[in-house]
């Protein structure tokens, strides 16, 4: 017999009762029941109950055995009686007579529980990992983790792809974050930096032809950590394709991506193919963001006109100032009790607005502060508008066209939170098309690149010279599901002169920008295909298909918010004779007594 299993603790089932075998895990529970002291044994695979009666020898070496102990059981598999039958595990119809029982390693106090979900803070969980992913649901979140990857692998070899890996140790990227630098010891006063993403290397990948390539590729980006956003690394499942336009990206993608939610849906139903295409400037105005959770039913509708001339005085002397009004309907929240809007008023003022003012829909017009000075036909204008009907309400943002947009869409958001309007159990998918190639830097008074600067502006070079850049878009578009962007991805400018013209408008030398993208620059001067491709994050897939709000539930030794590595210490101090020989000199802030 092995000296530790001859099976795992998932696999027995009634079927191998009379059986004698030997199982190793971990002590998750173990209850003494008077005569009889139950043990239930955990592993990666499973659960199962062992049993000793109290009169046995072994019963001094199993008594003292603490929870999460790593121990030995060998024994008979026999059936439960039917009223112990455990109809919610795989090996609940059977138990094992323990026969022979083996400490292979004692378990301290424990910091955290593991046999519960309950609260330990995200500090111990961080600092204490290994316990933490002993965890059922973090257990269960990481090899769901692994299982997407597998998938996602599988179907991109399938559809052609061919799998690359691209330079950790490479030259300060163009993503926009801060870079993570690395001091070369050969090269004094000179450093590397750890890839925002393999941008330009799937690019060159397709200059030098190997058509369709992807990675799953690790990326280190020095910003700030969010609940859907990891700080320090990050995974995404980078890929690029040659010879294509972005409808061909999209009916590429899509089979994949619909695919793996499909795979790993669990009852919860997937947008059909093809995802919607929304423009850029529609989702913005119809749902106030540009990464829509196309499961919430409000549309956010443009009253501007409604309110322009009008005897709302406030908003009519904004719109004659040039603010925009969005209005956001609240589907049968006129008969909800005057503190539902009251607090949705001091929400607002949370989030810095002046308030939000509201009209409820009912037979024969509307009531409420901003009803009282709107005449019949602008309350029948919102009505049309809007489509709401008696019962409804309506909430408004007025502001500056971008902030009332936005405002809006946090409006629809907590609306469909808060009237129940979401449903859990739906995946659905979008693409945001047509983003502007450029905007107006209020900071710096200039025009600058509004996202990827190495997108293909639709119209070419001909846009660039001919056009206001602010009407310019580019063939840049973003995958959302359920409100939350999985990736960017453009057709890539592949054309040195339209590089060097969108560079020129955003303000930057044709010297510059041969300092800075020399590399890619050069090579699309030797022939470089029509290419474009998207990079969907793997944590945030992960994310939605555990449906966990916060992203580092699927990661296996994720940094705190503050970018930390409570686990291994990190980041941490280094030796001055190492920094010596990195020709680092620190130069720390002072502290303040």
């Amino acid at each position: 017999m092995h000296p530790y299993r001859t099976h795992t603790c998932g696999a027995l089932r009634a079927a191998d009762s009379g059986s004698q075998v030997r199982v190793s895990g971990w002590v998750h529970r173990k209850r003494d029941h008077g005569n009889l002291v139950f043990i239930d044994l955990r592993d990666h695979y499973g659960l199962i109950q062992c049993v000793l009666d109290i009169s046995s020898p072994l019963f001094k070496a199993v008594e003292p055995t603490r929870l999460e102990s790593v121990v030995t059981v060998t024994g008979k598999v026999v059936k439960r009686t039917a009223e112990t039958i455990n109809p919610k595990l795989p090996t609940g119809e059977i138990e094992i007579q323990i026969q022979e029982f083996t400490l292979q390693s004692a378990a301290d106090q424990l910091p955290i529980q593991v046999n519960s979900d309950e609260d330990a803070g995200e500090e111990f969980r961080l600092r204490y990992r290994f316990l933490d992913l002993r965890r059922e649901r973090v257990h269960k979140n990481i090899v769901l983790r692994a299982n997407v990857i597998a998938s996602i692998r599988r179907r991109m070899v399938a559809a052609g792809f061919t799998e690359f890996q691209t330079p950790i140790l490479t030259s300060s990227s163009p993503e926009g974050a801060r870079d993570y630098l690395v001091p070369s010891r050969n090269h004094p006063g000179k450093f590397y930096a750890l890839p925002q993403a393999p941008q330009q290397f799937k690019q060159l990948l397709m200059v030098a032809g190997f058509d369709r390539y992807f990675q799953i590729a690790p990326c280190f980006r020095d910003e700030d950590g969010r609940a859907d956003r990891s700080p320090g690394e990050f995974y995404q499942l980078d890929f690029e394709m040659s010879y294509v336009t972005q409808e061909d990206v999209f009916n590429t993608i899509e089979p994949v991506i619909h695919g793996v939610f499909e795979e790993f849906a669990d009852g919860r139903t997937v947008s059909a193919l093809p995802f919607r295409r929304i423009p850029y400037v529609e989702s913005m105005l119809r749902y106030g963001s540009d990464k829509p959770d196309l499961r919430n039913p409000i549309l956010i509708s443009d009253v501007t006109e409604v309110f322009r001339g009008s005897g709302f005085g406030i908003f009519a002397k904004a719109v004659e100032a040039g603010s925009a009004v969005r209005a956001i309907p609240a589907p049968g929240a006129g008969t909800k009790p005057r503190s539902f809007f009251d607090k949705f008023n001091d929400w607002a003022k949370e989030q810095g607005a002046a308030g939000l003012g509201y009209v409820i829909f009912e037979t024969g017009g509307g009531k409420g502060p901003i009803a009282k000075n709107l005449d019949e036909a602008r309350l029948a204008s919102l009505r049309e508008a809007t489509g709401c009907k008696d019962g409804d309400a309506v909430f408004f943002a007025c502001d500056k066209k971008l902030v009332a947009e936005k405002f809006a869409g946090a409006v629809r958001t907590k609306l469909g939170d808060d009237l129940a309007l979401i449903d859990a159990k739906r995946f659905e998918f979008c693409w945001i098309v047509d983003f502007p190639m450029f905007e107006y830097n209020e900071e710096l008074k200039k025009v600058d690149f509004s996202h990827n600067p190495f997108s293909m502006p639709q119209g070419g070079l001909k846009a660039l010279n001919e056009q206001d850049p602010l009407t310019i878009n580019a063939y840049q578009y973003d995958i959302v599901c359920n409100g939350v962007e999985l990736s960017s991805g453009a057709i890539r400018n592949h054309l040195p002169e339209i590089m060097y013209k969108a560079f020129e408008i955003a303000g930057y030398p044709a010297s510059e920008v041969e300092n800075k993208f020399g590399g890619m620059l050069n090579a699309f001067k030797f022939g470089a295909p029509p290419h474009g491709g998207s990079a969907p994050g793997i944590d945030r897939i992960v994310m939605l298909l555990a449906e966990e709000k916060n992203i580092r539930e699927v990661i296996a030794f994720p940094l705190n918010q503050r970018a930390e590595d409570l686990l291994m210490q990190a980041p941490a101090e280094v030796p001055s004779a190492r920094l010596k020989e990195l020709h680092l000199k620190l130069d720390l802030p002072l502290v303040k007594k």
